[in-house]
């Protein structure tokens, strides 16, 4: 009870500073973003780096920067109380007080809690897109709204309060979902969605609810994008963008990239597009070949990926690039310490409520409709993510699918955990054996890349520690 009355006692001293900072960046944008890292600063301490806060309140003393200048955007174009939703559920709830109890928990349990879940309500869509791994599943599942409720409570009780839907296509149970995160307004909640079921009521149900922001799939321009996932569907979602920015939502972008359409993706012209409409972030996904009729020749040779490597860097640099805030979750593993999945950051639940490591390895000892969220972290095969994490020192080389494919075989194995796949079951050797030749080829570049990467990031944390120190001794 007393830790309760803490949290809401602390959760009110959150808000009621988030809306002070926001009502001096109403009328003074940069003073009040520096406002708001310093007071990020005071709650959450040592989560991060000091410099990281240097680095950050140096962006918005300059006004005419890049970052200064997406900020200003951001609040002119998204709806204030949005931000403040954000800012109190998937910082303060999620990123700061959630974040400290799954560690708390994780440490004294000797198991991963992660930090969001991936949810499939449904494996119904309207679309049958090329290279998804939902099309693997079949169209005949789907996790009833009291199981949902039950997910979603059992993992705010663990400290998670960052949900994320696929599918299936979740928007096929929009109504659903909207009343899920209405009840749980504490968490914040995203969806990955074709973006052709988005309409003005959808619209007017996340401004009224505000804990929820929509991430469309796109995979490049019309002639791309509806060769892989149909014909009008491009011009459906640039409907769907024109509809979120009009009701001043935030949204984002869900992106695989592949040998066929990553210079696309990351073009001038491209990004050019989705800002216009909108879009305040990208995800990149670098391709998998999951399934059993997978097509190997959409994966990237070790040219293609180092230009992925490079070119988003570019995008979201500091100076350059484009002001849309772009990760890319197979080359950004230096910032997360490696592979995330298996309950270390995130897990996926599928729409059988079979809890799987990621949501590319169907590969489960367990089931949410049989045992508790918390026992589905203890399975076998979780234990072992936990045991083995990180895959490989080199986190340009993060997963035990695609650059460590000899790795998750044994863990399968060594497990005994069974495939998910409810269609065409795929042995797990078969799986990885078409990332074998993948693996090879880049490993020798992804050692060259890294050596680099820690050598540039080593000279850049001394910079801004001097800098600090230079700043503080003047002061």
């Amino acid at each position: 009870m007393a830790e309760g009355f803490k949290h809401a006692a602390t959760r009110k001293a959150f808000e009621l500073a988030i809306g002070g900072a926001l009502n001096h960046i109403n009328k003074t944008r940069e003073k009040g973003m520096i406002q708001f890292i310093n007071l990020m600063e005071k709650i959450l301490g040592k989560t991060w780096d000091s410099t990281a806060y240097d680095a950050l309140r140096e962006i918005y003393e300059d006004p005419n920067s890049k970052w200064c200048k997406f900020t200003n955007d951001l609040f002119d174009t998204v709806d204030t109380s949005i931000l403040k939703s954000a800012a109190l559920n998937l910082g303060f709830e999620a990123g700061f007080n959630g974040f400290r109890k799954t560690r708390k928990l994780s440490k004294e349990m000797n198991v991963n809690i992660p930090f969001a879940l991936l949810i499939d309500p449904t494996s119904a869509c309207n679309l049958r897109c090329t290279g998804c791994w939902a099309a693997e599943y079949g169209y005949k599942m789907n996790l009833t709204n009291e199981e949902l409720d039950s997910i979603v409570t059992q993992a705010e009780d663990l400290g998670i309060h960052a949900f994320l839907f696929t599918g299936g296509e979740p928007l096929v149970r929009k109504a659903d979902l909207i009343a899920l995160a209405e009840k749980h307004n504490h968490s914040f909640f995203q969806t990955f969605t074709n973006g052709t079921l988005i309409d003005e009521q959808f619209c007017k149900d996340l401004l009224r609810v505000k804990n929820f922001a929509p991430i469309i799939s796109l995979e490049g321009f019309e002639d791309q994008n509806d060769d892989r996932r149909g014909q009008g569907v491009f011009e459906k979602v640039m409907h769907a963008m024109d509809l979120l920015k009009q009701h001043k939502l935030v949204f984002g972008h869900s992106i695989c990239y592949t040998s066929k359409n990553y210079e696309t993706v990351t073009s001038d012209e491209f990004l050019d597009m989705v800002i216009e409409k909108g879009a305040k972030f990208i995800w990149y996904f670098h391709y998998m070949p999951v399934g059993k009729n997978a097509d190997t020749s959409l994966l990237l040779n070790p040219d293609q990926r180092e230009y992925m490597f490079h070119r988003v860097r570019e995008i979201r640099g500091f100076k350059g690039g484009k002001p849309i805030f772009a990760l890319d979750f197979q080359n950004d593993g230096e910032w997360v310490g490696g592979c995330v999945a298996g309950g270390r950051e995130y897990c996926h639940i599928n729409a059988n409520g079979d809890v799987e490591p990621c949501v590319f390895v169907h590969y489960s000892n367990a089931n949410i409709r049989n045992m508790s969220l918390l026992d589905a972290f203890k399975q076998p095969i979780f234990m072992k993510y936990r045991e083995g994490q990180p895959f490989n020192d080199n986190h340009l080389r993060p997963c035990p699918l695609l650059e460590n494919p000899e790795i998750l075989p044994k863990l399968v194995a060594e497990t005994g955990a069974k495939s998910t796949d409810m269609e065409a079951p795929e042995d797990v050797n078969d799986l990885c054996m078409k990332c074998d030749p993948y693996a090879a080829e880049w490993k020798p570049r992804a050692e060259k890349l890294w050596e680099e990467e820690m050598k540039e990031r080593e000279q850049l944390r001394a910079e801004r520690k001097a800098k600090a120190e230079a700043k503080k001794a003047s002061a």
